[in-house]
């Protein structure tokens, strides 16, 4: 058994920018949600038995009262905002689970359910659909992997390892320092992912990084203003790995045969029906890299 975890709002903004726009019969655009439900369908189709699907519902999350430039939807495209709910419902009547995430982040719920399906013993493999290097903390061995659908990569730990220079388990460590720019937080001055990486190699968590950068004995450039700048930033250091960290304690299903494909629901039919309708154009000022 093969457990498929889907990064929808990832798969959302890539069909946006990736295809024409269309309209439905209310005028609403709904090219993105097409390219969606045909991508996922496609799978099904494939072979996939297991399969689930996390959405921002709320782009906003716990976070941004953590720390007040974290993500937000400013700026974010209101016909591509508008057509989550959609696909949640689509997906739905596909037959397909939905987590549709308010409180928590889309990334939580892949992290979470990775977790959950990774125990039962029934599962051979987990897949975390999405390109998020987020994700990359929850890869274990082989047994747990991330696949980049666009371009059909698949990680593992050693993936992982070849990739950022550190283990998954010190991925939010490594974030924390290198900083995530797409969900808003700097890391810290001058350190960058060669040095990142290979204090975290030896030293794996952030705690364990002695203050005195001669007992690092690595290969990290300028150690002495390194070592400066972690003692001087120490409390956001901790605050930007608390952002980076997934949430694994969400209660998403209690039995995997809850994630099983059972084919869609009656009202599918007519729903797809209205898609397939729908009238494609040229989008105004072409298309942009998908997020």
């Amino acid at each position: 058994m093969n457990v498929y975890l889907i990064d929808g709002t990832y798969e959302l903004f890539r069909h946006y920018y990736a295809l024409p726009s269309a309209h439905d019969a209310n005028g609403r655009e709904v090219a993105a949600v097409r390219g969606v439900l045909a991508s996922v369908l496609g799978m099904i189709k494939a072979g996939a038995t297991h399969i689930a699907v996390a959405t921002d519902h709320v782009i906003e999350s716990f976070r941004n009262d953590l720390w007040a430039d974290y993500k937000t939807s400013e700026g974010v495209e209101p016909e591509l905002l508008a057509q989550f709910p959609l696909l949640e419902e689509v997906l739905s009547a596909a037959g397909v689970v939905v987590w549709p995430m308010v409180e928590f982040e889309a990334d939580d719920a892949l992290a979470a359910a990775a977790t959950l399906a990774a125990r039962d013993p029934n599962v051979e493999q987990v897949i975390i659909c999405t390109p998020d290097k987020d994700l990359a903390q929850c890869v274990r061995g082989t047994r747990v992997v991330q696949l980049n659908r666009r371009t059909r990569v698949t990680i593992d730990e050693a993936g992982v390892v070849q990739k950022f220079g550190v283990t998954p388990k010190s991925i939010p460590d490594y974030l924390a320092l290198v900083g995530d720019s797409a969900d808003g937080y700097p890391g810290l001055q001058g350190w960058g992912a060669k040095s990142s990486a290979a204090v975290l190699a030896k030293f794996i968590h952030l705690e364990s990084i002695p203050k005195d950068c001669r007992e690092w004995r690595v290969n990290a450039t300028n150690a002495s203003a390194l070592a400066a700048t972690l003692c001087r930033e120490w409390d956001n250091a901790i605050l930007f790995r608390q952002l980076a960290t997934l949430r694994t304690d969400i209660e998403l299903f209690k039995n995997v045969d809850e994630l099983r494909w059972n084919g869609p629901a009656p009202e599918f039919e007519t729903i797809a029906g209205k898609l397939d309708a729908a009238v494609i154009q040229p989008r105004a000022g072409g298309t942009k890299p998908s997020r």
